[in-house]
Protein backbone atom coordinates (compact mmCIF):
# COMPACT_ATOMS: atom_id res chain seq x y z
CA UNK A 1 0.00 0.00 0.00
CA UNK A 2 0.95 3.90 -0.61
CA UNK A 3 2.06 5.12 3.02
CA UNK A 4 1.78 8.58 1.57
CA UNK A 5 -0.08 11.21 3.53
CA UNK A 6 -3.68 11.44 2.33
CA UNK A 7 -5.90 14.21 2.50
CA UNK A 8 -8.39 14.49 5.24
CA UNK A 9 -11.69 13.46 4.02
CA UNK A 10 -13.68 13.75 7.54
CA UNK A 11 -13.51 16.27 9.96
CA UNK A 12 -14.35 16.49 13.52
CA UNK A 13 -15.83 19.42 15.01
CA UNK A 14 -16.32 19.60 18.85
CA UNK A 15 -19.44 21.90 20.01
CA UNK A 16 -18.82 21.23 23.58
CA UNK A 17 -16.88 18.45 25.21
CA UNK A 18 -20.03 16.00 25.46
CA UNK A 19 -21.12 16.85 21.62
CA UNK A 20 -19.02 16.41 18.62
CA UNK A 21 -20.15 16.40 14.88
CA UNK A 22 -17.96 14.87 12.21
CA UNK A 23 -18.22 16.26 8.72
CA UNK A 24 -17.84 13.90 5.74
CA UNK A 25 -16.09 16.02 3.08
CA UNK A 26 -14.23 14.41 -0.24
CA UNK A 27 -15.85 16.65 -3.05
CA UNK A 28 -17.31 16.12 -5.77
CA UNK A 29 -19.44 13.24 -4.93
CA UNK A 30 -18.17 11.85 -1.49
CA UNK A 31 -17.36 8.36 -2.89
CA UNK A 32 -15.71 6.04 -0.50
CA UNK A 33 -12.56 5.16 -1.21
CA UNK A 34 -9.34 3.34 1.08
CA UNK A 35 -8.29 6.56 2.26
CA UNK A 36 -11.56 7.14 4.39
CA UNK A 37 -11.65 3.93 6.20
CA UNK A 38 -8.77 3.97 7.66
CA UNK A 39 -9.50 7.61 8.73
CA UNK A 40 -13.34 7.21 9.91
CA UNK A 41 -11.34 3.86 11.97
CA UNK A 42 -8.81 6.05 13.97
CA UNK A 43 -11.89 8.58 14.34
CA UNK A 44 -14.33 6.03 16.06
CA UNK A 45 -11.46 4.64 18.22
CA UNK A 46 -10.64 8.12 19.61
CA UNK A 47 -14.41 9.13 20.36
CA UNK A 48 -14.51 5.20 21.57
CA UNK A 49 -11.22 6.18 23.94
CA UNK A 50 -13.17 9.95 25.03
CA UNK A 51 -15.09 9.76 28.35
CA UNK A 52 -16.64 13.17 27.70
CA UNK A 53 -18.37 12.05 24.10
CA UNK A 54 -21.91 11.77 24.66
CA UNK A 55 -23.28 12.30 21.61
CA UNK A 56 -22.01 12.22 17.67
CA UNK A 57 -23.73 13.53 14.77
CA UNK A 58 -22.72 12.64 11.32
CA UNK A 59 -22.61 15.06 8.52
CA UNK A 60 -21.82 16.16 5.12
CA UNK A 61 -19.66 19.01 3.55
CA UNK A 62 -20.24 18.15 0.34
CA UNK A 63 -23.35 19.34 -1.34
CA UNK A 64 -26.30 16.60 -2.73
CA UNK A 65 -24.03 13.57 -1.14
CA UNK A 66 -23.89 12.48 2.47
CA UNK A 67 -21.83 9.49 1.93
CA UNK A 68 -21.31 8.12 -1.26
CA UNK A 69 -20.88 4.43 -2.65
CA UNK A 70 -17.44 2.87 -2.68
CA UNK A 71 -14.88 4.28 -5.53
CA UNK A 72 -14.85 1.68 -8.12
CA UNK A 73 -11.87 3.08 -9.68
CA UNK A 74 -9.61 2.83 -6.66
CA UNK A 75 -7.45 -0.15 -6.26
CA UNK A 76 -9.61 -3.06 -4.34
CA UNK A 77 -6.62 -4.60 -2.70
CA UNK A 78 -5.63 -0.90 -0.81
CA UNK A 79 -9.38 -2.05 1.08
CA UNK A 80 -9.14 -5.84 1.14
CA UNK A 81 -5.67 -5.48 2.59
CA UNK A 82 -6.46 -2.87 5.54
CA UNK A 83 -5.83 -5.34 8.62
CA UNK A 84 -9.20 -6.44 10.51
CA UNK A 85 -10.37 -4.57 14.10
CA UNK A 86 -11.12 -5.28 17.28
CA UNK A 87 -14.66 -7.03 16.40
CA UNK A 88 -12.46 -9.59 14.23
CA UNK A 89 -14.34 -8.35 11.21
CA UNK A 90 -12.78 -6.45 8.38
CA UNK A 91 -12.21 -2.86 8.43
CA UNK A 92 -15.42 -1.59 7.16
CA UNK A 93 -17.75 -3.63 8.84
CA UNK A 94 -15.32 -3.56 12.15
CA UNK A 95 -15.79 0.34 11.98
CA UNK A 96 -19.44 0.15 11.33
CA UNK A 97 -20.12 -2.85 14.45
CA UNK A 98 -18.29 -0.70 16.91
CA UNK A 99 -20.16 2.72 15.96
CA UNK A 100 -23.37 0.89 16.70
CA UNK A 101 -21.83 -0.36 19.98
CA UNK A 102 -19.81 2.72 21.03
CA UNK A 103 -20.73 4.26 24.45
CA UNK A 104 -21.74 7.16 22.99
CA UNK A 105 -25.36 8.31 20.75
CA UNK A 106 -24.79 8.61 17.19
CA UNK A 107 -26.61 10.46 14.74
CA UNK A 108 -26.78 10.45 10.75
CA UNK A 109 -27.83 13.99 9.36
CA UNK A 110 -28.73 13.34 5.89
CA UNK A 111 -29.00 15.55 3.61
CA UNK A 112 -28.28 14.63 -0.55
CA UNK A 113 -27.48 11.28 -1.78
CA UNK A 114 -26.82 8.01 1.21
CA UNK A 115 -26.17 5.56 -1.21
CA UNK A 116 -24.03 2.23 -0.58
CA UNK A 117 -21.84 3.04 1.94
CA UNK A 118 -23.64 6.24 2.93
CA UNK A 119 -26.31 3.80 3.54
CA UNK A 120 -24.48 1.60 5.74
CA UNK A 121 -22.90 4.24 8.24
CA UNK A 122 -26.68 6.16 8.15
CA UNK A 123 -28.01 2.17 9.52
CA UNK A 124 -24.91 1.99 11.93
CA UNK A 125 -25.92 5.14 13.64
CA UNK A 126 -28.78 5.01 16.65
CA UNK A 127 -30.33 7.25 14.58
CA UNK A 128 -31.05 8.78 11.21
CA UNK A 129 -32.94 12.09 10.58
CA UNK A 130 -33.39 13.05 6.56
CA UNK A 131 -34.28 16.19 4.78
CA UNK A 132 -37.64 15.32 3.07
CA UNK A 133 -36.40 17.80 -0.23
CA UNK A 134 -32.86 16.77 -0.74
CA UNK A 135 -32.04 13.26 1.01
CA UNK A 136 -32.20 10.35 -0.99
CA UNK A 137 -30.99 6.90 0.56
CA UNK A 138 -30.45 3.72 -1.41
CA UNK A 139 -28.79 0.63 -1.40
CA UNK A 140 -28.29 0.09 -5.51
CA UNK A 141 -25.57 -3.34 -5.04
CA UNK A 142 -28.27 -6.07 -6.44
CA UNK A 143 -28.69 -3.60 -9.67
CA UNK A 144 -25.02 -4.23 -10.61
CA UNK A 145 -24.69 -7.90 -9.62
CA UNK A 146 -23.28 -7.21 -6.39
CA UNK A 147 -24.20 -8.36 -2.48
CA UNK A 148 -23.40 -5.08 -0.24
CA UNK A 149 -20.52 -5.64 2.28
CA UNK A 150 -21.78 -3.08 5.19
CA UNK A 151 -24.49 -4.64 6.72
CA UNK A 152 -27.72 -3.76 5.44
CA UNK A 153 -29.12 -7.47 4.79
CA UNK A 154 -28.33 -7.89 8.64
CA UNK A 155 -29.73 -4.16 9.63
CA UNK A 156 -33.23 -3.41 7.50
CA UNK A 157 -35.11 -6.43 7.98
CA UNK A 158 -34.62 -5.52 11.90
CA UNK A 159 -35.71 -1.68 10.96
CA UNK A 160 -38.60 -1.49 8.90
CA UNK A 161 -38.78 -6.00 9.17
CA UNK A 162 -38.27 -8.78 6.07
CA UNK A 163 -40.25 -7.46 3.00
CA UNK A 164 -39.63 -3.60 3.09
CA UNK A 165 -36.03 -4.70 3.63
CA UNK A 166 -36.05 -7.12 0.24
CA UNK A 167 -37.87 -4.27 -1.59
CA UNK A 168 -34.51 -1.64 -0.43
CA UNK A 169 -32.34 -4.19 -1.58
CA UNK A 170 -33.98 -5.63 -4.81
CA UNK A 171 -35.05 -2.77 -6.25
CA UNK A 172 -31.61 -1.09 -5.38
CA UNK A 173 -33.62 2.28 -6.17
CA UNK A 174 -33.73 5.61 -4.74
CA UNK A 175 -35.88 6.40 -1.44
CA UNK A 176 -36.50 10.48 -1.32
CA UNK A 177 -36.70 10.98 2.31
CA UNK A 178 -40.58 11.15 2.93
CA UNK A 179 -40.88 7.47 1.39
CA UNK A 180 -38.00 5.88 3.51
CA UNK A 181 -39.47 7.85 7.20
CA UNK A 182 -42.82 5.39 5.95
CA UNK A 183 -40.37 2.41 5.55
CA UNK A 184 -38.57 2.98 8.30
CA UNK A 185 -35.45 3.12 6.98
CA UNK A 186 -34.75 6.53 8.47
CA UNK A 187 -36.36 8.01 12.07
CA UNK A 188 -37.98 11.03 10.58
CA UNK A 189 -38.08 12.99 7.74
CA UNK A 190 -37.96 16.93 8.26
CA UNK A 191 -38.07 19.69 6.00
CA UNK A 192 -34.97 21.08 5.18
CA UNK A 193 -35.24 24.07 7.05
CA UNK A 194 -35.99 22.19 9.99
CA UNK A 195 -33.34 19.67 9.96
CA UNK A 196 -30.33 21.17 11.14
CA UNK A 197 -31.99 22.99 14.43
CA UNK A 198 -34.08 19.67 15.09
CA UNK A 199 -30.24 17.71 15.55
CA UNK A 200 -29.12 20.00 17.06
CA UNK A 201 -31.74 19.95 19.80
CA UNK A 202 -31.70 16.35 19.92
CA UNK A 203 -28.18 15.91 20.25
CA UNK A 204 -27.54 18.85 22.94
CA UNK A 205 -30.29 17.68 24.77
CA UNK A 206 -28.87 13.95 25.12
CA UNK A 207 -25.34 15.55 25.37
CA UNK A 208 -26.97 17.17 28.56
CA UNK A 209 -27.86 13.71 30.12
CA UNK A 210 -25.20 11.03 32.19
CA UNK A 211 -23.21 9.20 30.20
CA UNK A 212 -23.35 5.78 32.60
CA UNK A 213 -27.29 6.11 32.23
CA UNK A 214 -27.21 6.88 27.88
CA UNK A 215 -24.44 3.96 27.80
CA UNK A 216 -26.27 1.34 29.47
CA UNK A 217 -29.75 2.24 28.19
CA UNK A 218 -28.33 2.13 24.53
CA UNK A 219 -26.16 -1.30 25.37
CA UNK A 220 -29.72 -2.97 26.50
CA UNK A 221 -31.47 -1.40 23.43
CA UNK A 222 -28.49 -3.05 21.44
CA UNK A 223 -28.93 -6.61 23.58
CA UNK A 224 -32.32 -6.52 22.15
CA UNK A 225 -32.15 -5.69 18.66
CA UNK A 226 -28.39 -6.16 16.71
CA UNK A 227 -27.68 -8.62 14.22
CA UNK A 228 -24.94 -11.55 15.20
CA UNK A 229 -21.73 -10.52 13.87
CA UNK A 230 -21.43 -13.69 11.78
CA UNK A 231 -24.52 -12.05 10.24
CA UNK A 232 -22.09 -9.19 9.23
CA UNK A 233 -19.62 -11.10 8.31
CA UNK A 234 -21.37 -13.04 5.86
CA UNK A 235 -22.55 -10.17 4.29
CA UNK A 236 -18.80 -8.50 3.97
CA UNK A 237 -17.40 -12.15 2.45
CA UNK A 238 -20.50 -12.18 -0.03
CA UNK A 239 -19.60 -8.55 -1.31
CA UNK A 240 -16.06 -9.75 -1.74
CA UNK A 241 -16.85 -12.86 -3.91
CA UNK A 242 -19.92 -10.99 -6.12
CA UNK A 243 -17.24 -7.69 -6.93
CA UNK A 244 -15.06 -10.11 -8.49
CA UNK A 245 -17.87 -11.66 -10.73
CA UNK A 246 -17.10 -10.66 -14.40
CA UNK A 247 -21.14 -9.75 -14.73
CA UNK A 248 -20.62 -7.18 -11.89
CA UNK A 249 -17.57 -6.13 -13.54
CA UNK A 250 -19.26 -5.59 -16.77
CA UNK A 251 -22.00 -3.68 -15.05
CA UNK A 252 -19.68 -1.10 -13.25
CA UNK A 253 -17.92 -0.80 -16.38
CA UNK A 254 -20.91 -0.08 -18.05
CA UNK A 255 -21.59 2.50 -15.19
CA UNK A 256 -18.72 4.03 -15.57
CA UNK A 257 -18.62 4.63 -19.49
CA UNK A 258 -22.07 6.29 -18.85
CA UNK A 259 -20.34 8.55 -16.41
CA UNK A 260 -20.87 7.12 -13.00
CA UNK A 261 -18.16 8.77 -10.29
CA UNK A 262 -18.73 12.34 -12.66
CA UNK A 263 -21.07 14.91 -11.60
CA UNK A 264 -23.70 14.35 -13.92
CA UNK A 265 -27.01 12.45 -14.27
CA UNK A 266 -25.62 8.88 -14.02
CA UNK A 267 -24.79 9.72 -9.49
CA UNK A 268 -27.70 12.52 -9.51
CA UNK A 269 -30.42 9.68 -10.92
CA UNK A 270 -28.64 6.31 -9.80
CA UNK A 271 -31.37 4.19 -9.18
CA UNK A 272 -32.94 5.54 -12.73
CA UNK A 273 -29.09 4.33 -14.25
CA UNK A 274 -29.09 1.58 -12.60
CA UNK A 275 -32.41 0.28 -13.86
CA UNK A 276 -31.82 1.02 -17.53
CA UNK A 277 -28.64 -1.08 -17.50
CA UNK A 278 -30.33 -3.73 -16.41
CA UNK A 279 -33.45 -3.30 -18.76
CA UNK A 280 -30.35 -3.09 -22.01
CA UNK A 281 -28.86 -6.13 -20.56
CA UNK A 282 -32.13 -7.70 -20.76
CA UNK A 283 -32.80 -6.74 -24.12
Amino acid sequence: MNSAPKDPQIRLNRVTPSYCRVVLDNPPLNLMGPEFVPQIRDLVTALENDDRVKVVVFESAVDDFFLNHSDFLANFEDLTSLPQGPTGLEAWPDVLVRLTRAPFVSIALIRGRATGNGSELALACDMSFASREKAILSQFEVGVGVVAGGGPMARLPRVMGRGRALEVLLSADDIRGADAEFLGYVNRALPDAELDDFVDALATRIASFDKWAIANTKRLVNEASLPPDVEIRAGWDACMASVKRPAAQESIKALLEQGLQQPGDAENRLGSSVGQLALKREH
